[in-house]
């Protein structure tokens, strides 16, 4: 028996069934994102972070189960995210006086501070990303993006 095994150095070729597979493709895309992401905008704060800190600055007060929907969130993970975000320093949870239960959330100093310096790096990062489409094409994407995220979110819900 003869062994044919290629040499470490060559990378294999990648199946066309993988290549003509949507979700192959934005996985790809999203590996590759975060990548870029930790490097240009924060090596530290996350992409799902980021957007919690945006939505509580827009909304501050609002509870952590409304916040968790409004940057598409499952209420878990929305649970860890202000964790780690409080423990930074960068996010208040406060108890609702009418109930206990609930966290409404605020953003401390710090957290609009790392917010505003985060946000100027991160739109550089979308124009990095949208220079490569013409002025013409990138409304068009950015629609179909949405409208993509859309549709599989209420595939995912079951609707």
């Amino acid at each position: 028996m003869t062994d044919q095994t290629p040499p470490a150095e060559t990378t294999p070729e990648i199946p066309a069934a993988l290549t003509a597979a949507p979700g192959y493709q934005v996985r790809r895309l999203y590996q590759a994102y975060l990548a870029v992401w930790g490097r240009e905008v924060d090596p530290v704060l996350t992409g799902p972070q980021f957007a919690v800190l945006q939505a509580v600055e827009a909304n501050p007060g609002r509870d952590q189960r409304s916040m968790a929907a409004a940057v598409s969130l499952d209420t878990s993970t929305m649970a860890d995210v202000a964790r780690r975000l409080e423990t930074r320093g960068l996010l208040a949870r406060r108890p609702d006086a009418a109930d206990g239960r609930r966290k409404l959330l605020y953003l401390t100093d710090a957290g609009s501070d790392a917010l505003r310096e985060a946000n100027d790096r991160a739109r550089m990062l979308d124009k990095i990303l949208l220079e490569s489409f013409g002025e013409a094409e990138r409304a068009p994407f950015m629609a179909t993006l949405q409208a993509l995220a859309d549709h599989w979110e209420r595939l995912a819900e079951g609707s």
